[in-house]
């Protein structure tokens, strides 16, 4: 039976169903301001799974504690080890040996210990998918694609919004599957009417008028649709990245290349490839292949570059974990809070060259087809009508 350990007080769970205090307003005054307390009151109350505790995940936790989330549940089941303390700053030289969950556990939570914190030593591999309906977001990191996938598909039983990450020196990236997720943004009334649906995955399904400063403000409330990591990793870019052929050529690598790693490790089994004759020579091929279905030019999949990304595998670099962390921090704040235009749906870092392109990789299907039994899609309410009360 898996086990997990709370390393705050027992008597602190109480506080989450609780108003907001004034305490707590002064605390977090600047992001009231930001989003206001209604979007706090839901963050406070948010109870997240971060799995994997490594430098990237460090970041996550940083920002999401110091956001004032509700409880945040870190798994892990590895040691500290001393390739570890070169990019994370939760643990030392003295945690050496110790589970990395549990040795990461007292800093996490000293960040702001308004927060409830549990700390879990289970492989992750182990748990049950109603394990994951616990929880109101799941952040997986660092994990193998069959895990991933796993744990995506366990998420979306529960309903539940499910992001992977991960980070490979120089390179990484940031996956989100919110299943159906609506959000509302702020904006000048327009004098030209909204098309209901904006993209093939986004439409509007509902816009209301405020009055402020005399200036009419329209509260535009908006459904993405999203698509899972198994589907998603084999989905086309959309035409408008494959079309012209200048665009063709602007499309990173990375994908190509985060692509047949995946496909390496469903070969393997798990490990990263080596440097080893045979391990090259596949993963090679497997990066063709994989440009090839997605229509890119050749000549931007070189060898230098497949060089380098197999170079920075394995490896964490704190600034780039440092950007990645509080990005997809940030988007699980917009999420938790329903306002501003989340992921949609992978964000692809690329150091060396300072770019961080976002592509929507959806399947040609209907994208409803991919919603769980029983949710309804984007067309049951494309036929409703704008709301629009006069100012």
């Amino acid at each position: 039976m898996a086990t997990s350990e709370l390393s705050v007080p027992a008597e602190a769970p109480q506080s989450a169903v609780q108003s907001i205090s004034a305490d707590e307003i002064a605390l977090y005054d600047r992001q009231i301001r930001l989003w206001g307390v209604k979007a706090q009151e839901k963050i406070r109350s948010a109870n997240i799974l971060l799995i994997t505790v490594k430098a990237l995940a460090n970041e996550v936790a940083k920002n999401l504690v110091l956001a004032g989330i509700g409880s945040l549940t870190i798994i892990d089941h590895e040691t500290v080890t001393e390739e570890d303390l070169g990019a994370q700053f939760f643990v030392s030289q003295e945690h050496v040996g110790q589970n990395r969950a549990r040795a990461a556990g007292p800093q996490i939570h000293a960040m702001n210990p308004r927060v409830q914190l549990h700390v879990d030593t289970d492989d992750v591999r182990t748990k049950p998918p109603e394990y994951f309906a616990a929880f109101d977001v799941t952040i997986a990191t660092e994990l193998d694609f069959a895990t991933l996938t796993t744990i995506n598909a366990s998420c979306r039983i529960a309903n539940r919004p499910f992001y992977a990450a991960g980070l490979h020196g120089f390179y990484g990236f940031v996956f989100a599957d919110l299943i159906m997720h609506d959000f509302v943004i702020e904006r000048s009334k327009s004098n030209v009417q909204s098309a209901p649906q904006e993209t093939s995955t986004r439409s509007i399904i509902n816009i209301t008028t405020k009055k402020e400063n005399d200036k009419v403000i329209e509260m535009v409330t908006k459904r993405e649709i999203y698509s899972p990591l198994l589907l998603a990793n084999t989905s086309p870019l959309p035409e408008e990245y494959t079309r012209i052929p200048r665009k063709r050529r602007q499309v990173t690598p990375l994908l190509t290349s985060l692509r047949a790693l995946w496909e390496f490790q469903k070969l393997s089994g798990g490990p990263l490839p080596t440097f080893s004759r045979s391990d090259l020579e596949t993963f090679t091929q497997l990066a063709n292949e994989r440009h090839q279905e997605l229509k890119l030019d050749p000549s931007t999949l070189n060898s230098e570059f497949l060089r380098s990304f197999l170079q920075n595998l394995g490896s964490e670099l704190s600034p780039v974990a440092a950007f990645l962390g509080g990005s997809l921090a940030q988007d699980v704040i917009n999420v938790l809070s329903a306002r501003e235009q989340p992921l949609q749906n992978i964000l692809l870092f690329d150091g060396e060259r300072n770019v961080a392109p976002i592509y929507p990789l959806h399947p040609f299907f209907p994208p409803e087809a991919a919603l769980p039994m029983g949710m309804p899609g984007p067309n049951s309410v494309r036929s409703e009508s704008l709301a629009v009360p006069a100012p």
